[in-house]
């Protein structure tokens, strides 16, 4: 009987480290993220070409490619997502640079640090 405890007591032991270490691998870098300050880009200064765009922040690393022609962002491909993507959260911020031509767009609500984390690449890859 004592031995099952001991068993026991181990696997919930192991369990709360698991749980615990969840927690800060979700939550690392969250405050960071929120507070991230996004910079407006200067289209007219970008020649026609593709460009890559990283952000590194624990689970919010992220890369793209962002297409120019005639000083206008045409397209922007994710190259590596962040670790827990919403594709429809992606697609709205993507979406919503190229229709503003900017990385000063609203985040999408709920999704606050991964909308900043593509926006800063974004950034990155047209500040280049």
């Amino acid at each position: 009987m004592k031995k099952v405890m001991m068993i026991i007591l181990s696997i919930l032991g192991v369990l709360v480290l698991i749980g615990a270490g969840g927690v800060f691998y979700i939550t690392n870098g969250l405050e960071a993220g929120e507070n991230l300050a996004i910079n407006p880009v200067d289209l007219t200064k970008i020649e026609d070409g593709t460009y890559a765009g990283v952000y590194q922040a624990g689970r919010w690393t992220n890369e793209v490619a962002v297409s120019v022609a005639d000083h206008q962002i045409s397209n922007i491909d994710v190259v590596k997502t962040v670790t827990i993507e919403s594709p429809e959260m992606t697609s709205t911020i993507i979406n919503s640079v190229i229709e503003k031509q900017n990385t000063t767009v609203d985040t999408v609500t709920g999704a606050t640090v991964s909308s900043k984390a593509y926006l800063k690449s974004i950034e990155n890859a047209l500040s280049q």
